[in-house]
């Protein structure tokens, strides 16, 4: 399966990509430490976003599987920067907060779930990325 995104240079360090098969846009911005304006996400933001959204699609398609409601369930991902050798991201911590309590079987099933995300595993192997979770606890 191919999806077709194209991008378009503005001017002034931004673009805009076009989502082909849905017509969605977004624009990007260079970073304020990098020449821009930071006015919007940046395309390092952008993998930072598509991790946790991967995370988080992946997490809900194992709760349908098992019927479990994870609405509410939030992500955090950090963007870290390096400069040396290469201007790069050198880590992408994620945080996942479950709002609900789960008997450990589910916890176990989700964790395992989550670094098998499609960026989790696209990712450069020394780009440390782990993923944390956060379980709410039985009242």
């Amino acid at each position: 399966m191919s999806v077709q995104i194209s991008l378009a240079y503005q001017g002034e360090l931004r673009c805009t990509a076009v989502h082909q098969p849905s017509g969605t846009q977004l624009t990007t911005d260079a970073p304020l430490d990098n020449c821009g304006r930071g006015e919007f996400f940046s395309p390092t933001d952008l993998v930072a976003t598509a991790l946790g959204s991967c995370v988080l699609t992946i997490l809900g398609i194992q709760a349908d599987k098992h019927g479990l409601d994870l609405s509410g369930t939030r992500v955090t991902v950090e963007k870290h920067m390096e400069a040396a050798p290469l201007r790069r991201i050198a880590r992408l911590p994620v945080v996942v907060e479950v709002p609900i309590p789960l008997e450990a079987r589910y916890r176990t099933l989700l964790e395992r779930a989550a670094a098998t995300c499609p960026v989790h595993q696209s990712l450069r192997e020394d780009l440390e990325r782990p993923i944390t979770f956060v379980w709410r606890e039985e009242p």
